[in-house]
C-alpha cells in the first residue's frame, strides 16, 4: 500500500506530463501536470483519444501508428522518445519531448508516455540563435570595417609609395635637367660668345670672310639652342596635355619624301640616305605633323650617330591592317645596359657623351606615336648599328 501511494504522490507531482493509453489510443490515465500542459481537465482526457492532442496531420494517422507497431513491431516512437508537436484546448501548437514505452496490464498492452514542453528550450534556443546571428553580423561588419581600414591604409601607402617614387623620378628628372643643360646651353653659348669677339676683332680689319664664317657659326649655335628649347616646349605642352592628334588623310610617299629632301641638307659628308615604299596604297589617316616629327628626329639621330660613310634606309609599307615604318642605320648602336631606359627624358646612352643631344628626342617620339596609337620597338646592335619600327593601325 506504501508502494502504491508514493507511485501515485510521484505521478501527480512530477513537473512533465505523463498519458497511459491502450492499444486503440484511449487515454487511460493522466496526471495533473498533462492536464495543466495541454490545458484540460481530467475529466475532459479520460476516454478520449490521445490524437486530440496532436495537430494535423499526426492526429489522424496517430492510429494506424499503433496498429502497424502491433503487426510489425516496428517502433516509430515507443522506446525510442522524439520532439513531437502538441495542440493544447485553445488551439496552441506546442514542441515537446515524448517518450514511449509499453507495458502489459490486466493481459492487455498499455503504453505510458513522459511529455515534456520543450517551448522555453526551444525559445532560449532560439534566442541563442539569434544573438549568434547577430553577433556573427555585428563580427562581420567589423570584419568589413576593419578590412576596409586596412584596404585604406594600403591605397594610402600605395599613393604614398607612388608619390614617393614621382618625387624620386622628378628629381631625377631635374638632375639630368641641370646636367644636360649645363652641357647643351653651355657648349652653343661659348661658341656664340667667342664668334661674337671674333667677329669684333676682324670687323676692325675688314675681314669680311671671317666676320661671316663666324655668323655662321652663332647661327649655327642659335639653331641649335633653338631645337634644345623646342624640345623643351614640346615636352611641356605634352605633359600639359596640350597635344592633340589631328588625324587626317595624307599620302605617306609624298611626306616622307618631303623629309628626306630635308635631310639630304643636314646630312654628314660622305653619308648616303634611301627611301622605299612597299605596297600599292600610300594612302594613311594619321596627323602628318606629328608623323613628320617623329620621322625627321629618327632620322637626325641615324645621321648624328652615324660615321661619314654610314647609309641610312627609310621603308614604308601599308598593309590591310597597319602601317608599318623602318629607319635604318649602319651607326654606333646602343649599348645593351641602356636599352631599357631609351624612351626615358633626358636619358643618353653611354657611348654619345661626346655627341650633342638634349636626351628628349626619343621621349617626344615615343609620345606622339603612342598619341597616334601606334608603337615604337627597335633593334640595336653596337656592331651592325640600329632598326627602329613604327606600327600604326590602319582604320577599316
Amino acid at each position: 500500500m506504501y508502494n502504491v501511494d508514493l507511485l501515485k504522490a510521484t505521478i501527480e507531482n512530477v513537473i512533465d506530463g505523463i498519458f497511459v493509453i491502450d492499444g486503440k489510443g484511449i487515454i487511460l490515465l493522466v496526471n495533473p501536470a498533462a492536464c495543466a500542459l495541454f490545458g484540460y481537465t481530467t475529466n475532459e482526457l479520460y476516454g478520449k483519444n490521445i490524437s486530440m492532442l496532436m495537430p494535423s496531420p499526426y492526429a489522424e494517422k496517430h492510429d494506424s501508428y499503433i496498429k502497424r507497431y502491433e503487426q510489425t513491431g516496428r517502433a516509430h516512437i515507443i522506446g525510442i522518445g522524439r520532439e513531437v508537436n502538441g495542440v493544447k484546448k485553445d488551439g496552441t501548437v506546442f514542441i515537446a519531448r515524448l517518450a514511449v514505452s509499453e507495458t502489459n496490464y490486466n493481459n492487455s498492452t498499455v503504453y505510458a508516455g513522459v511529455v515534456h514542453d520543450l517551448t522555453a528550450e526551444k525559445l532560449a534556443e532560439t534566442k541563442r540563435m539569434q544573438h549568434t546571428n547577430e553577433l556573427e553580423i555585428l563580427v562581420e561588419e567589423r570584419t568589413g570595417f576593419l578590412k576596409n581600414i586596412v584596404q585604406t591604409l594600403e591605397q594610402a601607402k600605395e599613393e604614398v609609395n607612388i608619390s614617393l617614387l614621382k618625387e624620386k623620378e622628378v628629381n631625377q628628372l631635374k638632375t639630368r635637367f641641370v646636367s644636360m643643360a649645363s652641357h647643351e646651353f653651355r657648349t652653343p653659348l661659348s661658341s656664340i660668345l667667342l664668334s661674337a669677339s671674333l667677329i669684333e676683332y676682324y670687323f676692325d680689319r675688314i675681314d669680311k670672310k671671317k666676320i661671316f664664317s663666324h655668323l655662321d657659326k652663332i647661327k649655327t649655335g642659335v639653331g641649335n639652342l633653338n631645337a634644345i628649347i623646342n624640345d623643351f616646349l614640346s615636352v611641356e605642352r605634352i605633359e600639359a596635355g596640350k597635344v592633340h592628334p589631328l588625324m587626317n588623310e595624307f599620302d605617306l610617299i609624298s611626306l616622307c619624301e618631303e623629309v628626306v629632301e630635308a635631310m639630304a641638307m643636314v646630312l654628314k659628308t660622305g653619308q648616303t640616305m634611301s627611301y622605299d615604299h612597299v605596297g600599292t596604297t600610300s594612302i594613311v589617316n594619321l596627323d602628318s605633323n606629328l608623323l613628320h616629327h617623329c620621322l625627321l628626329n629618327l632620322l637626325s639621330n641615324s645621321s648624328k650617330y652615324s660615321h661619314d660613310d654610314g647609309y641610312i634606309e627609310l621603308i614604308t609599307e601599308i598593309t590591310e591592317s597597319t602601317c608599318i615604318i623602318w629607319i635604318k642605320d649602319n651607326g654606333i648602336g646602343i649599348p645593351q645596359e641602356d636599352q631599357a631606359y631609351l624612351f626615358e627624358a633626358f636619358f643618353r646612352a653611354g657611348n654619345t657623351v661626346d655627341i650633342e643631344g638634349t636626351g628628349l628626342g626619343l621621349n617626344i617620339v615615343k609620345r606622339y606615336t603612342d598619341l597616334m596609337n601606334g608603337t615604337i620597338n627597335f633593334e640595336s646592335s653596337e656592331r651592325l648599328g640600329t632598326v627602329f619600327t613604327l606600327k600604326f593601325p590602319i582604320a577599316n
